[in-house]
């Protein structure tokens, strides 16, 4: 029998998936989306004997020196829109307690993770379903809780009311985690600016320190529970991130898919690379890049054996920024001659806007800010 919904005091249902014997109508999910039903094909890595050349995910080392890290992340970001990053410098233990903690924080009893729900109306930080999954006719086979980083403390006293020493080793983690991505995303920042000639240099720099200073984060903690019947759910929804670009710590299994194009088929991204970082390339980057590096549709697919924690670290432009392709970005590989601007400027709150009024229509918010389609997009 499916477990039954666990309320909270707001009289929001949480789903008990640990209880779970099938997956009930409610979760049972089957190809809702043409790109749902492209072909997987096998995980692989450079340098494996079986892997097909086109379907090996991109891996950035960044530990052989900036120059080389970003013509090698320029070129993933321009061919993927998604790569494996190594050599970060992020200390192993980093990781491994904040996602130590994450796991400790989903294995509480569900009435204790519900004192943490979104506020009524589908608020966007707290435990439970982000808003925008609502809009599916199905749920995902997956729980999570969002919140900023900046905020941990304050959010996470609804699940540990008395600030014991659990609050303040899960806290302790957050942060130090959310000191370490910070610190790393300005440095990616930097590496994809440089290898489109807008780092360094007097204007040039000025850009740089622009974005790199306003930048926002957000922290999203997935628990993908193991699923008596993995083939009839989904742990979550192809989609693009919609900010600059996404951190993603994943436990070392496998789960998370990535759209190659031309013919399309999902590759499952490795997990098992020790230390490894994925990196996601958001719609607010496709367009300050003009194009050249694109977003890519990414979903989580769940196992039948065992859990599979994701921790993506989000990061963008502030609310009021103008998001435009920026000059430089405009040219074509290889030292073409710069094309005019694709896209027009934009906020991450006007965006977010168009693409709640495109989902479900299969059309891209990124088609509707073109500047070929600005006026039609004015006239809706």
């Amino acid at each position: 029998m499916p477990s039954s919904p666990v309320e909270n005091d707001n009289g929001a249902a949480y789903f008990d998936f640990r209880a779970a014997e099938c997956v009930p109508e409610s979760h049972a999910w089957m190809g809702m989306h043409e790109k749902d039903a492209a072909p997987v094909v096998a995980a692989t890595m450079p340098g494996d004997e079986q892997q097909h050349g086109d379907d090996a995910v991109p891996v950035v080392d960044m530990s052989g020196g900036d120059g080389a890290a970003a013509a090698a992340a320029r070129a993933a970001a321009e061919e993927w829109g998604g790569f494996l990053l190594v050599g970060h410098g992020v200390p192993g233990e980093v990781l491994a307690r904040a996602e130590e903690q994450a796991a400790r924080l989903f294995a509480l009893p569900a009435p204790e993770k519900a004192r943490a729900a979104r506020r009524p109306g589908g608020g966007s930080t707290g435990y439970g379903v982000p808003p925008y999954l609502l809009r599916y006719p199905k749920r995902m086979w997956a729980e999570g809780y969002t919140f900023p980083p900046a905020a941990v403390r304050a959010e996470f006293r609804r699940v540990w009311p008395d600030a014991g020493d659990d609050y303040h080793l899960f806290c302790s983690a957050m942060e130090e985690y959310d000191a370490a991505m910070r610190a790393l995303g300005e440095r990616l920042l930097s590496m994809f600016l440089s290898s489109l000639g807008l780092a360094g240099g007097d204007g040039d720099g000025e850009v740089e320190r622009k974005i790199r200073d306003t930048l926002t984060s957000t922290l999203h903690l997935n628990l993908f529970p193991r699923c008596p019947d993995p083939e009839r759910a989904v742990g979550l929804a192809a989609h693009t991130d919609s900010g600059f670009f996404t951190f993603i710590l994943q436990s070392p299994v496998p789960g998370l898919q990535l759209l190659r194009r031309r013919p399309d088929r999902w590759v499952t991204v490795p997990a098992a690379t020790p230390g490894a970082l994925v990196v996601v390339v958001g719609d607010l980057l496709h367009v300050l890049t003009n194009g050249r590096f694109h977003s890519v549709l990414h979903r989580a697919v769940v196992n039948r054996e065992r859990d599979r924690i994701s921790m993506p670290y989000f990061l963008g432009p502030p609310p009021d920024m103008k998001v435009a392709p920026l000059a430089p970005a405009a040219a074509g590989a290889g030292g073409s001659p710069a094309s005019e601007p694709v896209y027009r400027a934009v906020t991450w709150p006007e965006y977010m806007a168009i693409r709640e009024k495109m989902f479900g229509t299969n059309v891209s918010a990124l088609t509707m800010i073109r500047v070929a389609n600005e006026e039609d997009h004015e006239q809706t």
